[in-house]
């Protein structure tokens, strides 16, 4: 099966409830089986997805806050990534993969951790605006267009539906999952903070 063909989402919806793995992973896995399920899940086992997403419940209490300065001093990233035991934040590559978040908070200029993080106001106002722009398809239609542009929207805001800078075809959520499965642990990006020198600030926008 081609990587165009299409996929049923039903199918990709019971992959991920039968193995906790993420959405995109689950479309990739079915691509790659030919769309069957039982060798979907076997690919995600293989490649680790399905163990990582099953650690996403474990407690995350250790960890490091990292910073970056870009463009001379113009652009700063604080970031706090979370994992379950000191062992692991004093790991080399947990470290680099820190590295590479804060690079791509500077790069990337994401608002949110993830859409959990989006106040509900914004998520409506938005959901108004491109019903404003789909108005006059039908209600099938115009429901389909909303929910694709509210995903773009949060593709842009949220920081683990961003494509990596270094790799776009992963997400940074895709990038947790695969550091989970290689460390055995679960790692949570709790929080980053962004300054750009000379930008407002919330009471002065």
């Amino acid at each position: 099966m081609k990587a165009t063909t299409e996929i049923n989402p039903q199918l990709v919806k019971q992959l991920r409830e039968k193995t906790n793995a993420g959405m995109m992973d689950c479309k990739r896995a079915l691509v790659e089986s030919g769309g069957d399920l039982e060798k979907a899940e076997a690919i995600l086992r293989t490649k680790g997805v399905a163990a990582a997403g099953r650690k996403a419940a474990r407690v995350t209490k250790e960890g490091i806050v990292a910073s970056y300065i870009h463009l001379q001093g113009k652009v700063g990233v604080l970031v706090e990534v979370n994992c379950e035991t000191d062992f692991v934040a004093r790991n080399e590559k947990f470290r680099e993969f820190v590295k590479d978040i804060t690079l791509h908070i500077a790069a990337a200029h994401p608002l949110y951790v993830s859409r959990a993080d989006v106040p509900s106001n914004l998520i409506e106002a938005e959901r108004e605006i491109y019903k404003a722009q789909a108005k006059g398809k039908p209600e099938n239609v115009m429901e389909k267009i909303v929910e694709g542009k509210l995903d773009k929207f949060f593709s842009t805001v949220c920081l683990l539906e961003q494509g990596f800078i270094k790799n776009a075809d992963e997400t940074i959520g895709d990038l947790v999952k695969a550091k989970i499965a290689e460390l055995g642990e679960n790692i949570v990006i709790r929080r980053f903070v962004r300054y750009l020198v000379g930008e407002p600030l919330p009471n002065e926008a």
